[in-house]
């Protein structure tokens, strides 16, 4: 039962909740319009403690690990895209589920997760900070400009507009980079209340997700998608998951990088943020079809902390036995 509880992500209950809420007491008329100016404020707030939280002196104790952060933007931003459209390819997978894999095959990487599974493994942290940082920085121009590329040719029929690329400047590039240049005059207080600005974050994230999925369930979402289908959804994301640690590893052998590199390879590498996943989609997307999007990275989510937080287990103990090891020799 410990263990149990201490596979699921809290955050994870919320969302569901939040899931469920909106499926019961979705938002409509008016209360749409509210819950979507307020999403939308909260969209602009979580970029904007991003900027904020994003340290420079971090970046440059850490840069200097190239290949490695070269090896980790290339499995976010290439070959885990590649994973996502050849997924699209299967005749069993819904419309709707193609164009979310895919979706979720075009975010960055996590940050604080990556940084703990790291720091649990044994790994180089520092380098861990750098390369989350920058996948999280680039995605914010990556995922939107992949989105055009591939999501088009994948189905979805989503190009981006002009309205679009107004709401990636105006809620997410401004606010981010406000929030960092502000950072010598409020990266003191971010710091001191990083649990409280975590706990806005969060809720911002919640937000965006009640709007999201009361726009989609007002349009028939859960008519469309059967329990067969969510089945089938799990498994392909655990599927997905599976080939990408597999990936990250092997290629972490043939770069010939160290054991402290190689960790941040596989965790940096293989994690999708929900984080950045649910903003970005609701400005890319039109409101009712942001919740079919966002159902593989919620399931996904899940998995890859799960699976993670296992990994990295396994990996501390075994690094911590050979220190053992040393010393007693």
């Amino acid at each position: 039962m410990n263990r149990l509880r201490q596979a699921l992500d809290p955050f994870l209950l919320l969302l569901l909740a939040t899931v469920a809420l909106a499926s019961l007491l979705p938002a409509r008329g008016e209360g749409a319009r509210i819950a979507g100016i307020v999403a939308d404020a909260g969209i602009v707030l979580l970029f904007f403690l991003h900027g904020a939280k994003l340290s420079r002196e971090a970046i440059w104790s850490g840069a200097k690990a190239w290949k490695l952060h070269l090896a980790t933007l290339g499995t976010t931003f290439v070959a885990f895209p590649l994973l996502g459209l050849l997924v699209g390819r299967f005749g069993f997978v819904p419309q709707d589920m193609r164009a979310g894999l895919l979706f979720l095959a075009l975010l960055p990487s996590t940050v604080q997760s990556s940084i703990a599974f790291t720091a649990i493994a044994r790994g180089n942290v520092a380098a861990a900070v750098v390369s989350a940082s920058f996948s999280n920085l680039l995605g914010i121009f990556l995922t939107p400009l992949l989105v055009a590329l591939l999501m088009q040719r994948g189905g979805s029929g989503s190009l981006i507009s002009l309205s679009s690329v107004e709401g990636i400047v105006l809620q997410l590039l401004l606010p981010f980079v406000v929030g960092h240049l502000l950072r010598p005059w409020i990266g003191g207080f971010v710091t001191r209340h990083k649990m409280m600005l975590g706990r806005v974050d969060r809720g911002s994230i919640l937000l965006v997700v009640y709007a999201a999925f009361s726009a989609a369930v007002v349009e028939g979402l859960w008519s469309r998608v059967s329990s067969e289908e969510l089945l089938v959804l799990a498994g392909l994301c655990i599927a997905m998951l599976v080939v990408i640690l597999l990936f990250t590893l092997m290629l972490g052998r043939m770069l010939g990088l160290s054991r402290e590199d190689a960790i941040v390879l596989q965790f940096c590498g293989s994690k999708k943020s929900l984080a950045s996943g649910v903003p970005i989609a609701g400005v890319l997307f039109p409101a009712a079809a942001v919740g079919p999007i966002l159902l593989p990275i919620m399931v996904f989510h899940q998995i890859q902390l799960m699976a993670c937080a296992m990994l990295a287990r396994r990996y501390g103990a075994q690094a911590d036995a050979k220190s053992d090891g040393e010393s007693d020799s």
